[in-house]
């Protein structure tokens, strides 16, 4: 029987973590069918969570290669089959980076998380959306820094999600194994160690550039941020396969 037919089987979601000051989360964007049941960890814990944000700066891998490196988006508005869903253009405009509708025309993995957004943040809240093409440390740390400015200056309440799924298509002892050579490095809170595990094992995180992103803005944020796996699956679990992508959502906060 698959997890589509017996969704009990899931962890149930921990949320004792509603009191922590929370500063983003790794999220993945496959199809709901696959990746929601870890993905809703981290939005149900919105739903109970203390505090409210203003912005969620969405920052999604560029899986077309459109595009500037760093690339926000034009729109007032994003829609979904939920409503609209306001873009803070003076956010965006704030960051300074180049605006490139091509770079999201064509790319599902930031516009995945407005529905979750939609269904489980019950206030309004408005979005920032960036691709990450070129993921390396460098431009990691200066989009971190970015936002972390521009937060304080526009006085906003920011959480930022990293979208991203992890290893793609390995039996799921070997996307065990290459993901956590990733994971040890998150723990261990070196940017640079991720980039390097990822470039040296060809590991296929797709999204890399994200959790390096949230990662230095954590730092930014307080020095002894704590991450903290909220669920890990793979696609396998919902159709058996041999061949399986995973998806870890990962909460990024201060205790």
């Amino acid at each position: 029987m698959s997890l589509l037919q017996n969704p009990t089987k899931k962890n149930k979601i921990n949320l004792s973590f509603i009191e922590k000051n929370i500063f983003g989360a790794v999220v993945p964007h496959a199809g709901y069918m696959f990746s929601a049941y870890q993905a809703v960890h981290f939005f149900e814990l919105l739903k109970h969570y203390s505090k409210q944000f203003d912005t969620f700066v969405i920052v999604n891998p560029n899986h077309t290669g459109q595009g500037a490196n760093i690339a926000l988006e034009s729109h007032s508005f994003w829609e979904t089959p939920m409503g609209l869903v306001t873009a803070d253009k003076e956010f965006a405009e704030a960051l300074g980076f180049t605006f490139s509708d091509e770079a999201h025309s064509l790319e599902h993995s930031g516009e995945v998380m407005l529905p979750l957004l939609q269904h489980f943040v019950n206030y309004d809240f408005k979005i920032v959306a960036v691709t990450l093409s070129d993921q390396n440390v460098a431009n990691a740390q200066t989009l971190a820094q970015r936002i972390f400015e521009t937060e304080k200056k526009l006085n906003r309440k920011v959480c930022l999600i990293a979208s991203s799924d992890f290893s793609h298509f390995l039996s799921p002892d070997e996307g065990k194994y290459f993901d956590q050579i990733v994971l040890d490095k998150i723990a261990e809170k070196n940017i640079e160690g991720v980039y390097s595990e990822v470039r040296k094992h060809k590991i296929s995180v797709c999204g890399f550039g994200t959790i390096m992103t949230l990662m230095e803005y954590s730092r930014l944020k307080h020095d002894n941020y704590q991450s903290k796996i909220l669920s890990r699956g793979h696609s396998g679990e919902i159709i058996p396969s041999n061949e399986v992508v995973d998806y870890i959502c990962i909460l990024f906060y201060q205790d």
